[in-house]
């Protein structure tokens, strides 16, 4: 089968990527001009260049193939212009999909995230259905990954686009070369340079498990459904701990209260503002959504597309040991 992957060169998919190799399929991967290519560095793969923005080049990257696999996505908690990540995340998965219309694309997989989902106030897991409304969304990249779901769900409902959706929780593992707001963290815990931790907790799943998980969504999902792809909630104590035990080091032992933080993230904005150096180590919509506990079950994902995720401590291993083992990675 040919099929189209975008986001290709990122964490979960590369992974993708990597697994549908596997199962002998031809991929096409659509990567924008100076990306950084790592992830599909001796991957049998053709790379189409373009992006989300750019309507010919994704007639160009979809003609000819039979399914994509939209995985892309601005994942940034801190943007200097708010725009840039609507445009990526909400018009861009408009545009990817109303090419696979145009190009005939026989079923498709939407890559959202639990960003999307509601959260119960005592801390318990949700799942798909927990109640949630845009207003319940903490900064843009929440707020723009509701919208793109909005846009898939819509189009599947009114247009009959075969589209199945999928809300991977927080992937660890080997490839972020990026890294991820968490992946840095398991790398500042891994290198020491993580004195303290704030109380919050994630659902921790392997980033091979999110990658057979969409899999698994292509062939037994149900169109304009939507299903979690995590594995174990854990507080980020717990986190830590593991890292500790994994590594030899000792855990960060203090832990600071939400309030103190804000002020300090709210400094890191506007420093990196002005000094225009990326995406600064604390954010105020990061210290936000800490706050609440990120936990959710995928027991929808277990039922209808027979799921079955690895443990939490065996992902956090994997991703210990690439970033120990990737020179590029220390800091």
């Amino acid at each position: 089968m040919e099929i189209l992957v975008t986001g290709a060169t990122g964490f979960v998919g590369s992974a993708v990527t990597r697994r549908l190799l596997q199962d002998g399929h031809s991929v096409r991967t659509l990567v924008r001009k100076g990306s950084d290519r790592r992830n599909l560095e001796d991957l049998p793969v053709q790379i189409v260049t373009g992006n989300l923005t750019d309507m010919p080049s994704l007639i160009t990257a979809l003609s000819g193939c039979q399914a994509l696999y939209h995985v892309a996505a601005d994942y940034r908690l801190w943007v200097p212009k708010p725009d840039e990540i609507y445009q990526n995340n909400v018009e861009g998965t408009r545009n990817i999909l109303r090419a696979a219309i145009e190009t005939g694309v026989e079923r498709i997989v939407y890559t959202s995230s639990v960003a999307t989902l509601g959260l119960h106030k005592d801390g318990t897991p949700s799942d798909e259905s927990t109640p949630v409304t845009i207003g319940n969304m903490i900064g843009h990249y929440k707020r723009s990954k509701f919208l793109a779901e909005e846009v898939a769900r819509k189009m599947a409902l009114e247009e009959s686009l075969p589209v199945v959706i999928v809300n991977p929780s927080t992937p660890v593992g080997p490839r972020d070369i990026k890294p991820t707001p968490t992946g840095r963290m398991i790398r500042d815990a891994v290198f020491g340079k993580m004195p303290a931790y704030v109380d919050t907790g994630l659902n921790i799943v392997h980033v091979k498990d999110v990658a057979e998980g969409h899999l698994l969504a292509f062939e037994k999902g149900q169109i304009g459904e939507r299903y979690i792809l995590g594995s174990e909630n854990m507080t980020l104590r717990e986190i830590l701990n593991e890292i500790a035990e994994i590594t030899g080091r000792p855990p960060p032992r203090i832990r600071l209260p939400h309030n103190l933080v804000l002020p300090i993230a709210c400094i890191m904005e506007a420093w990196a503002r002005l000094t225009k150096t990326g995406e600064p180590q604390a954010t105020v919509d990061g210290v936000r959504m800490s706050k609440k506990k990120m936990f959710f079950k995928s027991g929808k994902a277990e039922r209808e597309l027979g799921y079955q995720p690895q443990s939490a401590k065996k992902a956090l291993k994997a991703a210990v040991e690439w970033f120990q083992e990737e020179p590029r990675n220390r800091i």
